[in-house]
Parts: structure tokens; sequence; C-alpha cells
């Protein structure tokens, strides 16, 4: 399975119940040269389904949707090693509870679906290319929230934490204080080449998906202030 069209083009599936609201981020997105929508869905099981066989690289979830939501759909789709797909909620409401339960699920972040045109094509470049979705500040506020809304387990170093460098862990610090690669290249008087290894290594040492999901094992292991 590709992760990329041929010519570099991201490949986008919307998943949603309402084919009005399909429709609204098609028309965005379409005239995106590098966006391609591969195809639609009404709900998560066809979501799951043609994001697979579609090869899609980024999906448009929406939470609420009949037979199978979105939250459950989202684990589906990230427990599949052969799935290489991104995942970016779609929700009605800032803090939805369910974000919580897509975030643990895998999703790499969320969209308010009255978004702006220019924020949402951003968006998907930025959970295409592993960066995180959210502004710091929210990224701090959905993160506490989130951690908030889950059991409390053991947040202590684990045998991935002791695999880090110094240097990367002091790079998932920064990440967890939501700075950018530049703003991190910045502080290490580095260039951002450097500083896009160091967060590769991260996050495969640390075998997560993507920077939001190194921002919620930093929280986990105390890693950031609380």
């Amino acid at each position: 399975m590709t992760t990329d069209g041929p010519t570099g083009v991201i490949r986008v599936l919307i998943a949603d119940d309402q084919a009005l609201v399909r429709r609204g981020f098609r028309m965005v997105l379409e005239i995106e040269p590098d966006l391609e929508i591969v195809g639609e869905a009404a709900d998560g099981l066809e979501a799951v389904a043609r994001t697979r066989d579609l090869a899609a690289d980024v999906v448009l979830m929406d939470v609420r949707m009949p037979n199978v939501d979105g939250v459950e759909a989202t684990r589906q789709l990230t427990a599949d090693a052969r799935c290489h797909a991104k995942v970016i909620m779609l929700t009605t409401f800032d803090m939805d509870d369910y974000v919580y339960d897509a975030l643990e699920a895998g999703a790499s972040g969320f969209l308010l679906k009255d978004i702006q045109p220019e924020l949402l094509v951003a968006g998907i470049h930025a959970v295409h290319a592993g960066e995180s979705l959210l502004a710091p500040t929210v990224t701090r506020r959905m993160i506490e929230s989130f951690l908030s809304h889950r059991p409390a387990g053991d947040r202590t170093d684990d045998a991935r934490l002791a695999t880090l460098t110094q240097r990367e862990r002091e790079t998932l610090e920064l990440i967890a204080r939501g700075l950018t690669n530049t703003e991190i290249a910045e502080a290490f008087v580095v260039s951002e080449t450097t500083v896009k290894t160091h967060v590769s290594r991260v996050l495969m040492k640390l075998d997560v998906r993507d920077r939001v999901h190194a921002v919620i094992y930093a929280y986990e292991h105390g890693l950031t202030p609380r």
C-alpha cells in the first residue's frame, strides 16, 4: 500500500453520514492541486473498507455516524498495520467527549465542521506531515482534558522512554510544549533537517503515530508541567 500518490498528491477520504457535509468538504478540497478526493463514506463501516481499498492518506472522519461510529472506525484503521492513513475527526463541539475517545483510538487530531476552508486544507497537510494539527494552547487544553478523562495509570518512565538520547528527550519535551520544528531548531541552534531527524527517531522509539500522540505520551510520563 502506498502512503502517497505517485506525484505527491495527498489522497483524502471524506466520511460523514450527511451528504451535504460531504459535498461541502469535497467542493473546498477539489480545487487544491495537491489534494485528491479518492472517495466518500456514509458510515464508519464503509469508511474503514473504503480507506483500505482506496489507500487513502488522510481521512476526514465524522464522530457520530450510524452502524459504526467514527471513533470505532478510527480504532479499526489505526490497529491495522497495513493501513497508514491519518485520521482527522470532525466534530460540531470544541470539547466533545468523543474527542477524548478518538485520540485514544489513534486519531491525529480534530477539526470543527465549520472550520474556514484554508484552515481545513492546512490541517490536512499538517496531519499528513506528522505535525501537530492544533495551536499549542488548544493542544495543551485538549490533552490535559483528555488525560483527566481516562483512568489513572502508571506514568513512570518505561522502557521506550529509556531508549531516547538526551537530545531526543529534550526534543520530546519541546514538542509537548507545542513548539514547531523551526522553533526547536532555533532553541537547539541546529538545522530543521536535524530536528526532523530527532523527531522521527522520537516517534519511532516511542512507537507513536504522530506528534499529537507524542504529546500525550509526554504528558502521561510527566515530561511537561501539568
